[in-house]
C-alpha cells in the first residue's frame, strides 16, 4: 500500500480565462501556492510562462521545472514526469486556460497521484464550463458537458440533434465548445439544426472585458447576427421543461 509520507503534494492551480485577468480572478491563495510551487507539469510552456509572470511574485521563470503533459502525452511517461513528487516535492498542474482535469489532460495524471497515494489538491479558479452553466438560467441539477463536437459537418449535425433529444427527454442541459475558429460554423450548424424553441446559451470570452453571455430560443438567434470567430465560447442548450 503506498502512503503519502514524504511524498509532495499535487496542486491542480487554476489558470485565467481571458488575457489581463489574473489580478480578478485568481485567489491569494493561488497566488501563495505557485510562490512556493518550482516544479510543474503545463500544457503549454509558452502560456503557462506567461500565466505565472502575470502573477507578479517576483519569481525568476527560468528557474521553475516545467514538463509538458497534454494529448499527446502517455501514461508510460507519468513516472518520470512526476518524479519530483516522490522526491517529497510539491509540483503544480497548469492547464491552457480554466481549471486542470476538465476538458483538459492532466486529468491522467491526477489518476496516477491516486494510484500512487500522492494528495491531490484541487484549488478553487475560473472554470468556462460551469461560469456557462451558472449564467444560461438552465438546468443545473442535471447537466452533462461534452468538449468538442465532431469536425465532420454530417457527424456534428448528428451530434447535435442527439444531444437535444436528450436534453429533452431527460431535462438535461448539454455543454458543449469549439474551437475558436469554428465558432460561427457551429452556430450556423446550431441555428439550422436545433428546434425553433429550443434554447441556446452562448457566453464567450468569460471573465474577460468583452465578456457576453446571452440566452435565447433559437429562432431569435436567428435573427442575430453575433460573430464569435477565434473568440474562446462555451455553447449551452436546454429543450427541457
Amino acid at each position: 500500500m503506498y502512503r503519502m509520507e514524504n511524498k509532495g503534494k499535487l496542486y491542480l492551480i487554476p489558470s485565467i480565462l481571458a488575457e489581463n485577468t489574473s489580478d480578478k480572478v485568481i485567489s491569494p491563495q493561488i497566488k501563495e501556492i505557485v510562490k512556493n510551487t518550482h516544479s510543474y507539469l503545463v500544457e503549454d510552456l509558452r502560456t503557462a510562462r506567461r500565466y505565472i509572470s502575470s502573477l507578479k511574485m517576483g519569481l525568476t521563470i527560468e528557474n521553475l521545472q516545467m514538463e509538458i503533459l497534454n494529448k499527446k502525452t502517455r501514461p508510460g511517461e507519468l513516472p518520470l514526469l512526476m518524479k519530483p513528487l516522490f522526491e517529497g516535492m510539491d509540483m503544480g498542474i497548469i492547464s491552457e486556460a480554466g481549471c486542470p482535469g476538465i476538458a483538459d489532460p492532466g486529468s491522467i495524471a491526477v489518476a496516477y497521484a491516486h494510484e500512487k497515494g500522492i494528495q491531490v489538491v484541487p484549488l478553487s479558479g475560473p472554470s468556462s464550463m460551469f461560469l456557462a452553466l451558472m449564467g444560461s438560467g438552465f438546468n443545473g441539477q442535471s447537466f452533462s458537458f461534452h468538449g468538442y463536437l465532431p469536425i465532420d459537418k454530417k457527424d456534428k449535425v448528428a451530434a447535435i440533434k442527439r444531444l437535444e433529444a436528450e436534453s429533452s427527454q431527460h431535462n438535461r442541459t448539454q455543454i458543449f465548445m469549439e474551437t475558436p475558429f469554428r465558432n460561427n460554423p457551429l452556430l450556423e450548424d446550431l441555428k439550422n439544426t436545433l428546434h425553433p424553441e429550443t434554447k441556446l446559451c452562448i457566453a464567450k470570452n468569460l471573465t474577460g472585458s468583452d465578456e457576453l453571455i446571452q440566452t435565447k430560443k433559437i429562432s431569435e438567434w436567428k435573427k442575430t447576427n453575433l460573430d464569435l470567430h477565434k473568440i474562446p465560447t462555451v455553447f449551452v442548450i436546454y429543450s427541457g421543461n
